[in-house]
């Protein structure tokens, strides 16, 4: 049965010895991004369409309730106005280029005028349409959050005309001349409080095995721009509860420039020291840590490796013990994924310690397959492309590589990717905010990073708590 070496004693031991090793690796210098996401504006009008429940849930409890701030200017408590029903009509996002986002909500009340601006020809209740223009703007807060700020609001209020109310319009003219700015402009910001939630779901911690988590942090405030809200992220690793030191990225990484406007709603970069990143934490750890069944036995080994008899007196079953000598490296190439594993495989027998009479050093490269489901990329090993063996060391004498490779090779070429497979079967979960998913995803691997291009999904189940980012 295959299994994992990463439980007990010598495991936790390993586990501390790589961490420990880790430290020995210069860390990075400064904060560089490594990964990023471009939110398009078709992905902002999705955004706003999903957040008019939200929008017409917090302005109906503000401004139906009993106690909901008079938006004409104040008067005494019997002339008082009533809203009576509020119904969003329009909600849009777009970009202010190098600014932010403009918040255009167009709301319909059903209001009971004040007794004392009632004629006996005006009805009981007046369509009024509320408009809204906010400018919004993100900032970073000292914790290393997103959130969004109102930095501008202008609410307008007009009566809505109808053939029974043309008449008594003028009487009822003093209703629409004005509005308390001062009392709506604050239920704008209370629309953005569930979005700053959210938001800070952006830096949670993610887990990728029961000892390895990852976080995105952002680097900065994002960029406004006509092709969309571009942020650019920096991925950490802990293993243990114990932030690791990556390696340094040779090239800066920044988000590439879309060609064109997408039809996608998000277009995510992840760079390939991102996922080099990510295969130096699992190494870390002791994910990739291998105990290898062989179809060998110590008698059949005999016969191909004579010194072997005088080790082993009875015929007993092979075990190959696999450690990375070196950190696993992605490389990524025109639509072409493959990690190289620079491995050294102790080939030996017995139980629970391992007797090695031999040990290889082994190169690899496996061709690997990317894809996405829900927020999570998962990647999976589809065949050993080519492969380079040589003798490390021997209790048994010099052995020909072209043996080692006969007796070795096809049991490593099969079980080391169906190994890899076991640790990377559940993926790593992709910068993402709660609710929403991805959907309609397309993947393009280029030269040095991959492209991500998908639609979001809010679940219908959340629904109801649907809003804006």
């Amino acid at each position: 049965m295959r299994r994992l070496a990463r439980k007990g004693a010598d495991t936790a031991t390993l586990c501390a010895l790589s961490i420990f090793l880790s430290l020995l690796v210069p860390a990075q210098a400064t904060r560089s991004p490594d990964c990023g996401g471009i939110l398009t504006p078709s992905g902002l009008s999705y955004l706003a369409q999903v957040s008019k429940p939200h929008t017409e849930n917090v302005l109906r409890q503000d401004l139906v309730a009993p106690t909901a701030p008079d938006l004409l200017p104040s008067s005494p408590e019997p002339s008082r106005k009533q809203i009576n029903s509020v119904k969003v009509t329009e909600l849009s996002l777009s970009l202010i280029p190098d600014a932010g986002l403009r918040l255009s909500i167009d709301v319909d009340l059903d209001v009971t005028p004040a007794p004392l601006l009632l004629s006996r020809h005006s009805s009981s209740t007046k369509a009024m349409r509320l408009s809204i223009l906010a400018d919004l703007h993100l900032e970073m807060t000292p914790e290393g959050n997103l959130k969004l700020v109102t930095s501008a609001c202008k609410p307008t209020l007009e009566e809505q005309q109808s053939t029974e109310d043309t008449e008594s319009k003028s009487s009822s003219s003093d209703m629409d001349k004005e509005i308390n700015v001062n009392k709506i402009c604050p239920e704008v910001s209370k629309l953005l409080l569930f979005p700053n939630e959210q938001l800070m779901s952006l830096t949670a911690q993610f887990p990728v095995t029961p000892n390895c988590q990852v976080q995105y942090l952002p680097l900065a405030a994002p960029v406004f721009s006509e092709q969309g809200v571009t942020i650019s992220l920096q991925t950490t690793f802990q293993v243990a509860g114990m932030a690791i030191p990556l390696p340094v990225s040779p090239v800066p990484f920044s988000m590439p420039e879309p060609a064109s406007s997408s039809p996608s709603h998000l277009t995510l970069a992840l760079s390939e020291h991102f996922y080099t990143s990510l295969f130096f934490a699992l190494e870390m750890a002791g994910a990739f840590n291998m105990t290898i069944p062989s179809p060998l036995t110590t008698a059949a080994m005999a016969q191909k490796i004579t010194q072997m008899g005088s080790l082993f007196q009875e015929d007993v079953p092979v075990t190959l013990q696999a450690v990375f000598r070196s950190s696993p490296r992605m490389v990524l190439e025109e639509g072409k994924a493959a990690l190289k594993l620079f491995l050294t495989v102790h080939v030996g027998a017995g139980s629970p310690v391992l007797q090695s009479f031999v040990s290889v050093h082994v190169d690899m490269s496996a061709e690997l397959l990317l894809s996405v489901a829900d927020t999570r990329m998962t990647i999976s090993a589809a065949a050993i492309e080519d492969n380079d063996l040589s003798l490390a060391a021997s209790n048994v004498g010099p052995v020909p590589a072209a043996l080692l490779e006969e007796l070795l090779l096809p049991t490593l070429r099969a079980e080391v990717p169906a190994q890899l497979n076991e640790v990377l079967s559940e993926g790593v979960i992709l910068p993402h905010i709660s609710n929403f998913t991805y959907t309609n995803v397309n993947i393009v691997i280029h030269k040095d990073y991959v492209l991500v291009s998908c639609d979001l999904q809010l679940p219908a189940r959340a629904g109801e708590q649907s809003t804006m980012v």
